[in-house]
């Protein structure tokens, strides 16, 4: 899997974090090794000039997934996944710290980041959350596997609960 990580934030974050839960994610959900993503971390300004320009919405945000190959995993264990670039997720440390502190259960900026990675992910791979069934099937996705790497890596208790807008 190529994943490069590119931090234009300015703001310290833990990019091997970033890069090990979007590997993670990206195996669970049988993307083809092959495949290529890119993860930037920027600033509010910057965030702000992409909701705006792609989402037609003021202020920052705290994800935003520019799908390129549209790959889905694939449908059946045996199918042979399709290799191809996923494209770009882009990041807001500052976003993500302020959603962090105003979760109910309260966690870290890296540990926001690395949900919304995992959102990214899902969201190049088709998943979406605007109706109430597919909220429900992404964030059960995006929870299983921020408690699955987690737990890999033996971090203690679950996954920050979903802060994403």
């Amino acid at each position: 899997m190529s994943i490069d990580v590119n931090n234009e934030s300015g703001t310290e974050v833990d990019e091997q974090a970033i890069l090990d839960i979007a590997r993670y994610a990206l195996a669970r959900m049988r993307i083809h090794p092959l495949s290529e993503l890119s993860v930037i971390v920027v600033d509010t300004d910057a965030m702000e000039q992409l909701h705006i320009q792609w989402m037609d919405l003021p202020g920052p945000t705290d994800v935003m997934s520019f799908p390129m190959d549209e790959l889905r995993p694939p449908s059946k264990d045996d199918e042979e996944p399709p290799q191809g670039l996923l494209g770009d997720i882009v990041l807001c440390p500052e976003v993500a710290e302020q959603q962090g502190k105003d979760a109910e259960t309260q966690h870290s900026m890296d540990e926001e980041l690395q949900l919304l990675t995992v959102h990214g992910v899902l969201h190049l791979l088709g998943y979406d959350h605007e109706e109430p069934d597919e909220k429900a099937e992404m964030f059960g996705l995006q929870a299983a596997i921020v408690d699955g790497w987690r737990a890999e890596k033996g971090l203690e208790g679950p996954s920050p609960a979903p802060t994403v807008s």
